[in-house]
């Protein structure tokens, strides 16, 4: 059984998303777009003691708890020093890949709500000034923020409320093409949590329910390896719905769903996997089965925390993870439909 999915409010539904800042562990402004979206289809938020948000949709069968989880957290960066000129060192949330940031506009947020732009520069940021322009790693201490200010001190960064620990947030720069492709920073996982909401909208518009009772989980810290630590006792299957990976060695394609065998720390359940394969296969959906090297998910983090459950992991694969990513609509949508396949157990 094919699932058809509304394209259009998938792809409205992730530049909305995505352009909602939310780095690792700051979920200030995502939080009411997340509620919004869900009574929209009739759902309300709730949140345990850590802020992850979880919407609770009633099954046929509510002896079973099953639990999909699409992270809302983003890579990030925070400010850690102010310098003598006005420039802003920071430290990395999650794992930025630093190349890959350079010349973006950020913002950064105050503690008391003000917020100003600015830009990644490298110390050595012009072939015409610097001889090692092309060669000098890009890391925490060799990049800055440049603000969009006509600040030249410490002083006058203190002055705006700029601090120490204040989140920065990296513009998404996030573009459809007419062929498909979905080109931003965040795919991973904001395109995660728009397939979520895709799948309540079609819950919603055709009268149908999960097969057993289930919980979506939007958790805030992923990319620092501990959002799935925690899960509600009653939860038995945990899916990670998360980006695959293309590259060497690997059977990722932007237009397949990827589901993930195993990762850094270890295999997924190999029977909760087969039963993935056969959801996908039944509903039409394209997928590969893959192994990822440097990767892991909230579904293996819940593992390792000794919750007594099994995982399992799929998502749309992407191009340059960690980075300006792309992938395409079809894996988006793929990914959405083998998420209803899943919950109605079809």
């Amino acid at each position: 059984m094919k699932f058809p999915i509304d394209k259009q409010f998938l792809i409205d539904c992730f530049k909305e998303l995505v352009e909602v800042p939310s780095p690792v562990g700051y979920d200030l402004q995502l939080r009411p777009v997340l509620e919004r979206y869900a009574a929209r289809f009739g759902y309300t938020v709730t949140y345990d003691r850590r802020g992850t948000p979880y919407i609770e949709l009633e099954g046929q069968d509510n002896s079973k708890t099953v639990l999909l989880s699409a992270h809302a957290d983003t890579l990030g960066l925070m400010v850690r020093h102010i310098e003598a000129d006005g420039t802003l060192l920071v430290r990395a949330l999650g794992g930025i890949n630093y190349c890959n940031i350079e010349g973006s506009t950020v913002i950064v947020y105050t503690r008391d709500g003000r917020s100003y732009t600015g830009m990644m520069v490298c110390r050595s940021h012009s072939v015409h000034v610097f001889l090692d322009a092309r060669t000098l790693p890009r890391n925490d201490e060799t990049m800055f923020i440049l603000l969009d200010k006509d600040v030249h001190s410490k002083e006058d960064v203190q002055a705006l409320g700029i601090q120490n620990g204040d989140i920065v947030h990296i513009e998404p720069e996030c573009e459809f093409t007419e062929t498909g492709y979905l080109k931003s920073r965040f795919i991973d996982d904001k395109a995660a949590v728009a397939c979520a909401f895709a799948m309540l909208k079609y819950l919603s518009e055709n009268g149908l329910k999960p097969k057993y009772r289930t919980l979506l989980a939007f958790p805030y810290r992923e990319e620092i390896g501990v959002g799935g630590r925690y899960v509600p006792e009653e939860v038995s299957e945990y899916i990670a719905i998360d980006i695959g990976l293309i590259g060497p060695q690997h059977a990722g394609d932007e237009r397949k769903v990827s589901i993930c065998a195993k990762d850094k720390n270890g295999p997924y359940d190999y029977e909760l996997i087969n039963r993935l394969i056969g959801y996908a296969e039944k509903a039409e959906v394209p997928y590969v089965l893959d192994v990822f090297l440097n990767y892991s998910t909230d579904g293996n983090a819940a593992v390792r925390g000794g919750n007594n459950l099994i995982a399992a992991d799929f998502g749309m694969a992407c191009w340059c993870s960690h980075g300006r990513e792309r992938t395409h609509i079809d894996g988006i949508e793929g990914t959405a439909q083998l998420m209803l396949a899943y919950v109605l157990d079809i």
